[in-house]
């Protein structure tokens, strides 16, 4: 496997050259890497590729990774069952017997 072939993030098969390519296109924030190619997006949401991103983008434009703006979440931000749900909504009815 060459370096660009290596998957950057597992949940949606994303590689390294997909980023790379996003990169040279031109996006500079990790939201718009991940709107253009769902990397993040997955079941980890990006807790494995996220870091991954930031560095190709602080590399390529020369930054401090610290300076690279981190994706916004949206709750849940960690998967959750959905037995879980429903005993939370069980739970707000009054009980489990609801």
């Amino acid at each position: 496997m060459r370096e660009n072939e290596t998957i950057i993030c597992r949940c949606e098969d994303i590689t390294l050259e997909e980023i790379r390519a996003c990169i040279r296109e031109g996006y500079q924030t990790i939201d718009e890497i991940k709107r253009v190619t769902r990397a993040g997006m997955g079941p980890c949401q990006g807790r494995t590729c996220r870091l991954l991103i930031a560095q190709e983008l602080a590399s390529y434009y020369h930054i401090p990774i610290e300076e690279v703006l981190m994706p916004t979440f949206r709750p849940p931000t960690k998967p959750i069952t959905m037995g879980a749900l429903a005993d939370a909504w069980k739970e707000s009815q009054g009980g489990a017997d609801a």
